[in-house]
């Protein structure tokens, strides 16, 4: 037999069986299923570190070809504005442009509106920029704020804001009427019997003080606080700060009202005699002068946002007047006795005024409608607006306050009161403090009133701070962007609409004067081709192609306004049927 070699054994069938394994350990089985649980998350890591090899492979490659590294940004683009953000500082509605303008005034229009638009959004995203917030005054549980004393919000209050209640006794003189400067800095004062005073009210220095010897009617700053206007007894006076007499203007005479247009430079008075009558201040000359044929003028204001002049008559009628016009541009019949005082916001949207009839009645100047009256038992001698909307009242000698005045909301009881000692003559609101300025027969009193100026200014336009170099650079400035009285009038919009009949006017005066429309389409004439298919029939075949497409698309048009027509006349119809049914027409046959 022969012997066995150890290859033999090795490819037996024996040894190909497995053997069957022994059961496993506990402590093998725990090893095994850490070594599982192990295996997905180095995995994982493994992954992450080849990713990271690639992009710092990448980093490497875009480095050599010069490309530089960004980091993508999560929120792309400019941040939304909120909706009520842009309306507040929204430029009027956009222009539109006719259907028969050039292509260079499309172009202009669409600049200046996207200029306006970006303007827009730049003031609206630097709204939350702005340092200061507009005051308030608030009463304990079951406090009226009418109440509260001005030494009791003087003593609660800082140093400063404490120090802008302060009392003026010229019982000698008075009453008095008052103005103050653009900026809000400056007071100017003027006496019923001649004395006329102007202060930095603030820092409580004294300008200027003078007696002239003469009844004053009415007082008013220029465009700065380095003159002044003052309609005195006969004629129109203008001084400087130091109280020297500048010019005598003799042909305004029996001067009562005075109010200063500051982006026309124009001084409006309004006298005894009927007549209203504008100054050029930046040349010395008379622009216009109305006969209104309405008596004394004793009660003026101005819009400020278009510049038009508002006078109430002994009729109850109150009148919209402009230079450019001699007859009223509207007409308001507002209260059944004459009109004794009105007043007009920031906005140039809401009016409001007193009459005889003791009632206070809020008008909607765009349309021309009261909103809201209110019926006060002595009636309100004076009125005046803040920057904010409140309204002061002065009825003899007691000054209330209103809030939330302006709107649909009817007035509801008072927001603050004082009484003083004289009987009132005048109210003005300081720009851009929490102050009202009240004029009597005791002399000027300074009144607390939280939240009634605008906290933040445009130092661009009205800076209280600003220095005697800054005052004289915005002087030339202002002077240079003069509006020319020819542009008062009830819609400032106008000035960027086009005169449509003024330009069809000048298209038929050049039409005339040439022979022939240099605005008309030229006559179809066929390009000229080869090849035999220019020949006399081929052009008037490819003529008669085109002839009637003009009449075609007025006849389309003509057609599509027929049928929206008839539409409309059908819906209105069907509307007329339905409502004039009643519940009972279902019963019948």
């Amino acid at each position: 037999m022969a012997a066995v070699t150890p290859e033999m054994l090795t490819s037996t069938h024996v040894e190909k069986m497995n053997k069957k394994k022994p059961p496993k350990r506990y402590w093998e089985e725990t090893e095994n299923t850490d070594q599982s649980q192990r295996r997905p998350e180095e995995e994982q890591d493994k992954s992450e570190q080849n990713q990271n090899k690639s992009t710092v492979k990448e980093r490497s490659l875009k480095r050599k070809n010069g490309e530089r590294l960004e980091k993508k940004d999560p929120f792309p683009g400019e941040a939304p504005i909120p909706h009520k953000q842009l309306q507040k500082f929204q430029r009027g509605e956009k222009c539109k442009v006719p259907a028969g303008a050039c292509k260079r005034l499309k172009e202009v229009t669409a600049s200046s509106e996207a200029m306006s638009e970006h303007a827009q959004k730049q003031a609206a995203r630097y709204d939350l920029l702005l340092p200061e917030d507009a005051g308030l005054l608030e009463g304990d549980e079951d406090e009226d704020t009418n109440t509260i004393s001005q030494d009791d919000i003087a003593d609660a209050v800082d140093i400063t804001s404490g120090s802008k209640y302060f009392n003026l006794h010229l019982s000698q003189f008075g009453p008095y009427r008052l103005d103050y400067s653009r900026t809000g800095r400056h007071l100017l004062v003027g006496g019923k019997k001649g004395h006329v005073a102007c202060m930095d009210w603030q820092t409580k220095d004294l300008m200027c003080e003078m007696n002239v010897m003469e009844t004053v009617n009415d007082v008013k700053w220029l465009h700065t606080e380095a003159m002044f206007a003052v309609a005195q007894k006969r004629w129109l006076y203008i001084y400087d700060s130091k109280g020297v007499e500048l010019h005598c203007v003799k042909k305004f005479n029996d001067v009562l009202r005075m109010q200063f247009l500051p982006y026309h430079f124009l001084l409006a008075t309004a006298s005894a005699t009927g007549f209203l009558q504008y100054l050029d201040v930046s040349v010395g000359k008379e622009v216009a002068a109305i006969c209104t044929k309405t008596g004394r003028l004793d009660v003026m204001a101005q819009n400020p946002h278009n510049a038009v002049i508002h006078l109430g008559h002994p009729n109850g009628t109150i009148s919209l007047w402009s230079p450019n016009q001699k007859e009223p541009l509207a007409k308001m019949l507002c209260h059944r006795g004459a009109v004794r005082s009105l007043t007009v916001d920031k906005t140039g949207t809401y009016m409001v005024t007193s009459g005889l009839d003791r009632k206070i009645k809020v008008y909607d100047i765009r349309a021309f409608k009261p909103l809201h009256s209110c019926f006060q038992p002595a009636g309100a001698s004076c009125l005046s607006l803040s920057q904010r909307g409140l309204l002061s009242a002065a009825t003899g000698d007691i000054v209330q306050v209103y809030q939330n005045v302006l709107g649909s909301s009817p007035v509801s009881k008072p927001y603050m009161a004082h009484r003083l000692r004289g009987q009132i003559w005048g109210l003005a609101y300081c720009p851009f403090e929490d102050v009202l300025g009240i004029g009597h027969g005791e002399g000027f009193t300074s009144m607390i009133v939280p939240g009634a100026g605008e906290p933040n200014f445009d130092a661009l336009d009205a800076n209280p701070y600003r220095s005697h170099k800054q005052r004289q650079e915005w002087e030339v400035k202002a002077l240079l962007e003069k509006v020319q009285p020819e542009l008062i009038g009830l819609d400032p919009g106008q000035l960027s609409k086009v005169d449509q009949a003024s330009f069809e006017q000048r298209h038929k005066e050049q039409v005339e004067a040439l022979g022939f429309d240099p605005l008309a389409k030229d006559k179809f004439k066929p390009r000229r081709k080869k090849k035999g298919r220019s020949s006399a029939g081929a052009i008037e075949k490819r003529k008669r192609k085109v002839a009637h497409e003009d009449q075609r698309d007025e006849i389309r048009q003509s057609v599509q306004e027929h049928t929206e027509r008839e539409k409309e006349l059908k819906e209105k119809s069907k509307e007329k049927k339905l409502g004039n049914k009643s519940t009972l027409d279902r019963f019948r046959k």
